[in-house]
């Protein structure tokens, strides 16, 4: 009896592995572009999450409830860091990205906040994956590291490290001077200082191990230049211009942005100096977000450059600008694909109100069609259609960004501010105009507050 020949057997095929795209950053800042989520779902990308350990419960909370953006997160991956500590984020990141390395095929990542500007950098370059480049994120991550990568472009400066409070010499400045901890954002800790004796005796109010930035103080009027990226080329560049509390405190909290800027008077100075940034810290692929100072002379001085999204409601004011969205543009940056977007077609600007230092007790709007919107510090700001290019000048919303009793101090940060409105309009001077309207019509109401609301 003859036995059919045995063939060897052939292995079973490996299963593909799922597609997915790695957002990171402060779980409430993710949520609160939720485009960047509904732009990866759409396109059936599974969505990885990192964030800092602190956002658990509001993350797993979120995530439960179906009409919340963070219910398209397929995975989040919380990890241990500390702002002022430099790199703390690095070990636990990379230990899960590698994890989901051999479970998932990721296309792409991006950091939508700060916060894991430098790691998500580290995971394109280790995957070969489209982002600004090691130099860019590493670079733009730390205040000291750009006036060694970029001096040409800044003020003159000193270095404080960790150690070095004794030994520094802070009379080689010429004051006044601005003090920067070099990894915090969100202008937390930056103070204008007048003297070397004042300077001196707030370098020992800084935690021990933080490294402070201490440069000449740069005058002018501040500007920021937001730039998309793609192939270490623009493809989107424009002027944004901005206002802080410097006028009026020794701190640097922004209080209004403008898009475009509506004078445009420097912006050919400020593009020039833009791309040429860039190309020193070999941008290649992303957003990059630089803030400037223009001053009596005509020529710009860097303050800082971030890789990644821009802060406050500037997102939103180029939605309102341009008709269109930016987000899913980076998302194409950051899957290899073609990027384009349209110049702006309206001027828009988003305030800051100051108030009365006390407890929240109400923010109040005359206005028709319009009422105050309760988002809390990490609640979802609300989506609108933008205006045609022509259409009559708008209050889009009137943002309260606080909890009703909340304790509000003085403008020290970004974090410290508490109600904002965004408006659009044809033209400069009728923006101008409905911002003076709105500003009479808005009242935030504080009340005393008592020794436990101190505390």
């Amino acid at each position: 009896m003859t036995h059919p020949t045995a063939h060897p057997s052939h292995p079973a095929a490996t299963p593909a592995l799922p597609e997915a795209f790695v957002l990171t950053g402060a779980f409430r800042v993710v949520c609160r572009n939720p485009r960047y989520l509904e732009e990866l779902a759409a396109r059936g990308l599974k969505i990885l999450l990192i964030t800092p350990e602190s956002y658990r419960d509001a993350a797993e909370t979120a995530r439960k409830d179906p009409d919340h953006p963070a219910s398209l997160i397929d995975e989040i991956a919380y990890v241990d860091g500390s702002l002022d500590l430099d790199g703390s984020f690095t070990p636990g990141f990379a230990a899960r990205a590698r994890a989901w390395h051999g479970r998932y095929t990721l296309r792409g990542a991006y950091a939508v906040g700060e916060t894991l500007v430098e790691q998500t950098g580290l995971l394109c370059d280790a995957l070969g994956l489209p982002g600004p480049g090691l130099r860019a994120t590493r670079v733009c991550r730390s205040k000291y590291l750009q006036r060694w990568y970029l001096d040409a472009f800044g003020p003159a400066c000193l270095v404080v490290p960790p150690g070095g409070r004794e030994d520094a010499d802070p009379t080689v400045l010429n004051y006044p001077v601005v003090a920067k901890p070099a990894t915090r954002h969100s202008s937390s800790g930056v103070v204008a200082v007048e003297d070397a004796e004042a300077m001196r005796a707030l370098l020992g109010e800084y935690p021990a191990h933080e490294t402070v930035l201490i440069e000449e103080k740069a005058t002018g009027q501040e500007y920021s230049v937001e730039t998309l990226v793609q192939h270490g080329e623009p493809v989107f560049t424009s002027v944004t211009r901005k206002e802080t509390t410097e006028s009026g405190a020794r701190t640097f909290v922004e209080l209004a942005h403008s898009v475009p800027d509506p004078s445009g008077t420097h912006d050919a100075v400020l593009l020039d100096a833009n791309r040429r940034m860039l190309d020193a810290l070999g941008f290649r692929d992303g957003i990059a977000h630089s803030e400037w100072r223009v001053g009596a002379d005509g020529r710009p001085c860097l303050m800082e450059v971030a890789a990644r999204t821009p802060g406050d409601g500037l997102l939103a004011l180029y939605h309102l600008a341009t008709g269109q969205p930016m987000e899913p543009e980076i998302i194409k940056i950051a899957l290899g694909e073609r990027a384009s977007y349209p110049a702006p077609r309206r001027f828009t600007r988003q305030v800051y109100l100051d108030h009365a230092p006390g407890v929240l007790a109400d923010v109040t709007l005359d206005w028709p069609g319009v009422r105050p919107r309760w988002v809390g510090e990490a609640g979802m700001w609300p989506e609108w259609r933008p205006g045609a290019a022509g259409d009559p000048a708008a209050l889009r919303a009137l943002l309260v960004l606080k909890e009703a009793g909340a304790r509000l101090g003085p403008l020290a940060s970004s974090d410290d501010r508490a109600v904002t409105f965004l408006l659009d309009a044809p033209t400069a001077d009728g923006l101008d105009e409905l911002e003076r309207s709105v500003r009479s019509a808005v009242t935030v109401v504080t009340e005393p507050g008592t020794d436990a609301d101190e505390h």
